[in-house]
Formats: C-alpha cells, structure tokens, sequence
C-alpha cells in the first residue's frame, strides 16, 4: 500500500485494505481474509486460535465456524485498537483520578523505540502535552474526513496514549505513524537512522499545518498548529545603495515581519574548565536574539525553543556540554526581551510555564534523547526515555544538556476571573439573601435579580468547588 500514500485517494484504499485484514487475538499475527481458502481459516485449524477481530470493521470472529460474536466484554479490545473520547471526558483528562476512580495517571504511555526513533519518540511526546493539540486530535470528529494519513495516524497515536480506563499495557507502538512519516518526508524520517529531533519537530509542525489546511472544508489559512505555535518576529536589515555602499555612511534599516513556529538559540562557545562545568543561563540566551536585529512582535501561546547543540563540519559533529540555567515556572520574557506594547484594553501575558524538555545524552554520534514532560494536575514532572517511564524531581529537570523546549503562556486574565468567581462566592456564602441587592465585587454590582437566592439552583450546587482548576474548566 505505500505507493498510494502520494495518491488523493490514500485514505480511501487503506481503509479498503484494512477491512480485508483479520488480527488474531490469540497471537496477534494478521491475515488478509477468513474465507475458507484464506491462511486464517488455516491458522485456526493448525494452532486452535479461534478468536480473530477485523481491523477496519472491529467486528469479532470466531474461526473456523465464521461467525460473529457480540460480547460487551470484548469493547475493551475495540478500545485498544481505537480509542475514542467524549468532550466531557476530554475536559477531565487533567483530574487525578479516572472515570471509574482508579488511581491511574493518563497520558504517561512509554512508546517503542523501533531502533533510533527516540528522536521521534521524544518529539511526541513533548507535542501531546500542548493542551488545545492534544485536545484538537483526541476528537476524532474534528479531522475525520482529512484524507492525510499523517493526520489521520497522529490522531490515532495520540488517542493511544490518553486512552482511559480500559488499559492493558503501558507502552504504544509508534510503528504505523513512523511508517507514514517515513513516506511523507521521502525518507529523511525513518525506522533504524537517527535524525534530530529539532529537525524532525520543525517539518512536523510545517506538514501537519498543511494537511491540515487541505483538508478543512473553511477558506482558513490557519489550523490548530498555528493557533498554538505560531508567533512573529521583525527582522531589521541594513539597505545599501546601488554600489553595496551604505550611502553617506548612514545606516539605513528595512524591517519585515517573520512567522516563527520555533525559535533556535545559538549556546555560547564551550570554555573548557577542570575545576566548574560550563553554564549559561537561558535570559542571556534570550537577550542574544533582542536588539538591532530581531525582535519579538508576537508571542504565541506555546513557546517553543531550539538550543542548538551541534555544530557539523565535512569530518564530524560537535556537540557543546554547556548546561543552560532556566527556570521551571514563571519565564518572564519582558524582562530580557523587547516585547510588543499591548492595545488599549490589552494584557500583554509575558510568563510562562515550562511543560516539556528534551535532553540529549551522550557523544553527538551515539547518544539517545529523552524527555521531562509535566503532569499539570499533580504539578509532577515524568521522564519519558522510550519505554522506562518514572516520576521525577523538577529540580532535575534543568540538570541534563537541554535541546528542545515547550513552554506553556500563563492566562492571567483566567486566573483574574477565577480570584472573582472565588470572591463572589466566598461573599455570597456569608451573606443573607436580602443583602443580595446592593453586593458589589471587584467593581461589578449586582440587583437581588441577578442573583438566584436558592443556592441550590446556583451554578455551583449547594457548596464550592474543591480547587480554582473546577472553576477555570467552567469558564472556558
């Protein structure tokens, strides 16, 4: 079937192909058709496995008889092979707890690494902590009919890694989105050769943006990557006259505008030490890219930044140790960066909150990546090294050669309506219900008729929400 990934018609003859396929659920080895002439009738003959599930149907069989069997307790195994959500339960994948009550943190799914894909690895992972992505691609409906098969395999990757409750192992296969992958970036992304991870994120973000522009039914020239990615850099160049001669000595500046989706910031040259490990810290960095030259003109909500490592000649790679200071929370950028002046009526938020880390370990030609990604409902942070998941200390975070970052943009103004929502209550619950007509909170006043006096009728029920995030999740 790869020679029909370039084709319009990939989708459609992959989903063909897939209904033909029969997985056996005894050994998991598949086989195309149950007929009587077909090597699954042979297989349930010869090795007594009986059960067998079509991947594009999701029916279950029983071989060698051919009938189906309708069981409740075989959903599990639909689940598995294609995890779907509701809105609702996709609001509270961010909760501790799942649906059922168990105790089982979603989202931290080790992936396989199918020989020197821990660049890849690294990469989605760090990507399925972006909440409006992850969000976007866990709904199904939202790219169902986008015939790119990148799309269509991210999705499914994702939803694989946040399936709920019905968990069977803790660890996903990245081999199918690989195998697109492969195709889509005419082999500069494949199974067995290690690429970079920066390399790999970059083209990524490109193609997925411009799938899926081709496949949106609206004339749009943005898409979910952009609403998350994209910010704007003005770029100063000097003019020079018709000779290449600044013209009387006067330099004349011409600015243009340029989208980023990631920023790469050169490390300072390495100085060797035997008594301290070379540091910087990752403000100095920052002012690097600020002055004459470049210039921030739009921040976007997710930030990403590319530490630039490597330096390649024509005989070998070096890599720069140096160990980038940064913080875990609260990245001020106004504060060593020339940031836009707000509208009227504006809040320029210029913090953010860091979500993802990929490190590099090793020489530059045999090392293996690895990332730190944050759970944001226990405020815990996860190392993520293909399969080994483990639960770590955010101060060790920042001790390993840092390559790529994701920093998530604080909403103040949420948090703003979240302080007034708490202060409402908090008077409402102290007050009697003729005291409602002259209440005033944060400036706003309210009559005795925009209040329901019967707490039980309220938004909130009979008593407050147990933390601001219930409150913030009722707002959005």
């Amino acid at each position: 079937m790869r020679k029909f990934i370039s084709s319009s018609n990939t989708v459609f003859l992959v989903l063909v192909y897939m209904k033909t396929v029969e997985a056996c659920l005894v050994c998991g080895k598949y086989f195309h058709g149950r007929g009587l002439d077909s090597h699954a009738y042979k297989h349930s003959l010869d090795a007594d496995h009986r059960v067998y599930i079509n991947l594009g149907t999701e029916k279950i069989y029983c071989l060698p008889e051919n009938y189906e069997i309708n069981d409740p307790s075989l959903d599990d195994i639909r689940h598995v092979l294609n995890p779907r959500f509701s809105l609702d339960q996709v609001l509270q994948l961010d909760d501790r707890n799942m649906l059922d009550g168990s105790d089982y943190r979603r989202g931290i799914m080790g992936l396989n690494n199918l020989k020197g894909t821990d660049f890849v690895n690294v990469v989605i992972q760090s990507l399925t902590r972006v909440t409006p992505l992850r969000n976007f691609f866990l709904i199904h409906e939202n790219y169902k009919d986008c015939k790119s098969l990148l799309v269509q395999r991210f999705g499914e990757l994702t939803r694989k890694i946040w399936r709920n409750a019905r968990k069977f192992k803790g660890q996903v296969s990245p081999r199918e989105f690989m195998q697109v992958v492969t195709d889509a970036s005419n082999n500069r992304f494949c199974i067995g050769v290690q690429s970079d991870p920066a390399d790999f994120m970059s083209w990524f973000l490109k193609t997925l943006h411009t799938e899926l522009i081709s496949c949106s039914k609206a004339k749009t020239t943005s898409s979910i990557i952009h609403e998350c990615f994209q910010g704007e850099l003005a770029v100063v160049k000097d003019t020079h006259d018709r000779d290449g001669v600044k013209a009387n000595n006067m330099v004349n500046a011409e600015t243009s505008r340029m989208p980023f989706l990631m920023l790469g910031l050169d490390l300072p040259p390495l100085l060797l030490s035997k008594d301290a490990i070379p540091q910087v810290s990752l403000f100095n960095i920052l002012q690097k890219i600020d002055g004459m030259r470049y210039h921030v003109t739009r921040l976007p909500k997710y930030l990403i930044l590319h530490l630039r490592r490597f330096t390649k000649n024509d005989f070998f790679v070096e890599k720069n140790t140096t160990l980038v200071n940064f913080p875990v929370k609260n990245l001020d950028l106004k504060d060593h960066m020339t940031l836009p002046t707000p509208k009227e009526e504006e809040r320029l938020c210029s913090k953010y909150d860091l979500i993802a880390n990929v490190v590099h370990d090793g020489k530059p030609d045999d090392g293996t990546y690895k990332a730190f990604v944050r759970r944001k409902s226990e405020e815990s942070w996860y190392l993520m090294q293909d399969l080994h998941v483990a639960e770590t200390q955010p101060q060790m975070v920042a001790l390993s050669e840092t390559y790529l970052q994701i920093y998530e943009q604080q909403l103040e103004w949420m948090f703003m309506a979240v302080n007034f929502l708490c202060g409402l209550y908090s008077k409402l619950k102290c007050l009697e219900p003729k005291c409602l007509a002259n209440l005033s909170v944060g400036g706003m006043r309210f009559s005795g008729r925009d209040l329901n006096s019967n707490p039980t009728n309220n938004k909130f029920g009979t008593s407050p929400p147990k933390d601001r995030t219930r409150i913030s999740r009722m707002i959005t």
